[in-house]
């Protein structure tokens, strides 16, 4: 395995986020086994992706699906667990279905059926998760904690998927310990429903130390990770 200078700088990033969530988890009383670290590649290319696989990271983000198509194919030798954590229009799942595990960005019940239906053509399982909308802009993406309930009652109905849990971003200028609060309340009403839906995808490079402890599973990292991001890959 030969070394290069963008492998040594990814080396490096991925020690210092892995120290993070370390000290993250010995304030909080967490193990490090409950979290999951997901590399956020987005405007990287794939030979980013292979030196983070070459390094031990698993689990990849994506938020394109005209990005992450063609990157997932060029990556698909790799034992690679691909997130789709973006806004997703109902005319791309048949294309998500293909290569993702997890969609983290599930908000309305028109794409749930959308995406049961691409599941199931696709004779794929599709692991979901409930975008909640933390300041109820609509500008943005996400259910409001109201619909909350019903998404996750309509998630469990659909054969092709199933629901793993929740996920947010921290708005601007509402503290992150505050935001992810909020998240873990919705959480609470998403395992009423199903009770294995664990998951709570919150925290990136910013506030990962906040979002763990407010108890995220899953951490979405791309600045800390990869270095600012370059210009969109096409």
């Amino acid at each position: 395995m030969t070394s290069s200078p963008r492998r040594e700088e990814l080396a490096a990033r991925l020690a210092d986020v892995r120290g993070r969530i370390t000290k993250a988890c010995a304030a909080a009383g967490r193990d490090t086994s409950e979290i999951t670290l997901i590399a956020v590649t987005k405007t990287r290319p794939a030979s980013d992706v292979r030196l983070l696989s070459e390094l031990g990271l698993s689990d990849v983000g994506e938020n394109r699906d005209a990005e992450a198509a063609p990157k997932a194919a060029l990556c698909a030798d790799l034992d690679l667990t691909w997130h789709f954590i973006g806004q997703l229009q109902t005319n791309k799942c048949a294309s998500v279905v293909r290569y993702a595990s997890m969609v983290h960005s599930v908000d309305r019940p028109r794409l749930i059926h959308v995406l049961s239906q691409a599941a199931r053509r696709a004779d794929r399982v599709m692991e979901c998760l409930i975008e909640v909308s933390l300041d109820g802009d609509p500008a943005r993406g996400g259910a409001a904690d109201a619909e909350v309930p019903a998404l996750a009652e309509a998630l469990t109905a659909e054969p092709g998927l199933v629901l793993r849990g929740v996920m947010a971003v921290a708005p601007l200028g509402m503290a992150p310990d505050r935001a992810f609060a909020k998240l873990a309340e919705s959480a609470g009403v998403v395992r009423a429903v199903c009770p294995a839906a664990t998951v709570i995808s919150a925290g990136m490079s910013g506030d990962l130390e906040a979002a763990v402890a407010a108890g995220a599973t899953h951490l979405r990292i791309g600045t800390a990770l990869l270095g600012d991001r370059g210009p969109r890959v096409r």
